[in-house]
């Protein structure tokens, strides 16, 4: 097999490219779980995991949430206050949804960050799309 440095300059020369690309699609963020439903006095409780990853404490994330129903119709509008975030720890938050049985809701849209702050400032970090995930039968989106 021949040498030909001019290939082996083009293949290294991307790999800087290849893994700056791998990095910003893994790129460390909030990974917000759907972990549970649960009918309480009137409402349906969600239990979310949520993960920081950004390596950056959150004070507050607060995200407005659409609700739908089974039928897949709007049910409303509301804001779910995620709280502080620690970085690198996982946090347990739970929201109660009046006037709605569990096995009547569908879907859980994130629809947009409401608020975000870090250090006492607004922040961006919360801003990007969160990774979502549901171990329930409501499905999460956003």
């Amino acid at each position: 097999m021949k040498f030909r440095p001019m290939a082996l300059v083009a293949i290294v020369s991307t790999l800087p490219f290849a893994a700056q690309a791998q990095s910003a699609k893994d790129a460390p963020g909030l990974v917000v779980e759907l972990n549970a439903t649960e009918d309480v006095e009137g409402a349906c409780r969600l239990t979310f995991l949520v993960e920081n990853e950004t390596a950056t404490a959150i004070d507050t994330a607060n995200y407005q949430v659409v609700i739908f129903d089974a039928a897949g119709v709007f049910e409303r509008f509301t804001l779910f206050g995620f709280r502080d975030l620690p970085a690198e720890r996982p946090r347990v938050r739970q929201f109660d949804v009046r006037d709605i049985a569990c096995e009547n809701l569908g879907r859980v849209l994130i629809n947009g960050l409401s608020g975000c702050t870090v250090d006492g400032a607004d922040s961006e970090i919360c801003d990007k799309t969160p990774t979502l995930r549901s171990r329930t039968e409501v499905e999460l989106l956003g």
